[in-house]
């Protein structure tokens, strides 16, 4: 097993997403978590939009946050996220959030994988396995070809 694909985004600190405080209001982590977590699976081979094309969901299940330190108004941050853990019905983000060397939030998002017209829990599709394993830094399993 190898270490996982990491994809690090900059996001700069909109006045929008501060409190009166002038420091960036908690719930805007978890948006960048997602905006990290989208480009991770795009740069993985299969993009959010395509999943559902496909007729999945990735179904936020939870998420932790851990706050160290603030961003401001103005403000770069790099927000990178890797596939944590990998099963068969579920997954786990990670992340963490940094202005330059300085760990300002860190957390994790749980997902469970849902068959959109059914809505109803799945395993990981097989056609999307190798991608995820991959980005897990597993080496893919071959897909099981369907016999005629």
């Amino acid at each position: 097993m190898s270490d996982p694909v990491r994809c690090t985004i900059d996001v700069e600190v909109r006045y929008v997403e501060t409190d009166q405080m002038g420091v960036v209001h908690h719930s805007n982590y978890l948006a960048w978590f997602e905006l990290a977590r989208t480009a991770l699976c795009r740069q993985g081979g299969r993009g959010y939009h395509q999943i559902e094309q496909d007729g999945h969901w990735l179904m936020v299940t939870g998420a932790q946050l851990r706050y160290r330190g603030g961003a401001r108004y103005g403000d770069v941050v790099q927000v990178e996220c890797w596939i944590d853990d990998l099963k068969s019905r579920t997954l786990t983000f990670a992340y963490r959030v940094r202005r330059g060397e300085e760990l300002l939030v860190s957390g994790a998002t749980d997902h469970v994988w849902v068959e959109a017209g059914t809505k109803r829990l799945c395993r990981i599709p097989e056609a999307l396995r190798p991608h995820f394993e991959r980005m897990a830094g597993r080496p893919a399993e071959p897909v099981a070809q369907k016999q005629a």
